[in-house]
């Protein structure tokens, strides 16, 4: 019997930490599931051989058929029939666990395809801005959009110049045509304290820059406010030392991530509905 591949686990898994849709503790259901119909396949794979061989066993012993009495001979046809039938129901079972982790492969898969273009689409949009102001990656099955706050904000402001609005605007367009995706605007700064008139640290200034983003979508390129939420991280989230003046310009930068919604996929897993369901865009 063919076993389903670690690496179509390994991928179900690097899905990665939770979306804005869906809680952590969801998630880890569903990876929790996951690893458990992997066990239950594996140990029905086993069961499954230790059948083969003791039925194997058996019927060797059914040459000495002739010699055997009438008690034994239905004994012996018996044995056969019921190992025959347990064999059958183990084999029947691991084959539906194989087709249901097929079935979810092929969904992450399709996920995947459907991130994989809005990352594309995103990164289309932004053609003409800088390239050293902004990335557009995969990273755990989400599209996160890096913008540089030379791009955005004038030092310590969370007010949108020009070019900030024009590069906000062109993610907009993309978001109104994908409905289904969900949004989150997440501020961050370098290590340099501030303290000005209006902001009194940095948890205040990436605050207000991912807020003042999410009102721009919401006020100007109607998007709902259900699909958005905006936080700030502060200097806690780095992506470069702050011990450089180009990790400082690094790390000053709001993500903008965009997140499909999965929640078909976890359905699934909960045996809500059927792997057959198309995914939705």
């Amino acid at each position: 019997m063919k076993r389903i591949s670690h690496l179509a686990i390994a991928s179900l898994l690097a899905l990665g930490t939770t979306t804005s849709c869906v809680s952590k503790k969801k998630y880890v259901s569903a990876q929790n599931k996951i690893d458990r119909l992997q066990q239950d396949s594996t140990a029905l794979e086993r069961e499954v051989a230790n059948l083969e061989t003791e039925l194997e066993r058996t019927s060797s012993q059914f040459s000495k058929y002739k010699d055997m009495s009438e008690d034994q001979k239905a004994a012996m046809m018996a044995q056969l029939q019921k190992q025959g039938s347990e064999l059958s129901e183990k084999d029947q079972a691991l084959q539906l666990r194989a087709q249901r982790l097929r079935a979810l492969q092929d969904r992450l898969n399709r996920q995947q395809e459907i991130v994989n273009n809005l990352r594309q689409t995103v990164a289309d949009a932004l053609v003409n801005f800088d390239a050293e102001d902004l990335s557009v990656e995969v990273k755990n099955g989400k599209v996160y959009v890096s913008l540089s706050d030379k791009l955005l904000f004038p030092s310590g402001s969370a007010k949108l110049n020009t070019e900030g609005k024009n590069a906000i605007g062109k993610v907009a367009e993309v978001l109104q045509k994908n409905p289904k995706i969900s949004i989150e605007v997440v501020g961050h700064t370098d290590d340099v304290p501030i303290n000005t008139a209006k902001y009194s640290d940095n948890w205040d200034l990436s605050t207000a820059r991912a807020t003042t983003i999410t009102r721009l979508l919401t006020d100007d390129y109607n998007i709902t406010g259900e699909r958005l939420t905006a936080s700030g991280m502060s200097k806690y989230s780095p992506v470069a030392s702050n011990e450089t003046k180009e990790g400082r310009s690094r790390n000053r930068r709001t993500e903008i991530v965009l997140t499909p919604k999965l929640e078909e996929l976890f359905k699934i897993l909960s045996g809500e509905v059927e792997a057959s369901t198309p995914v939705e865009q």
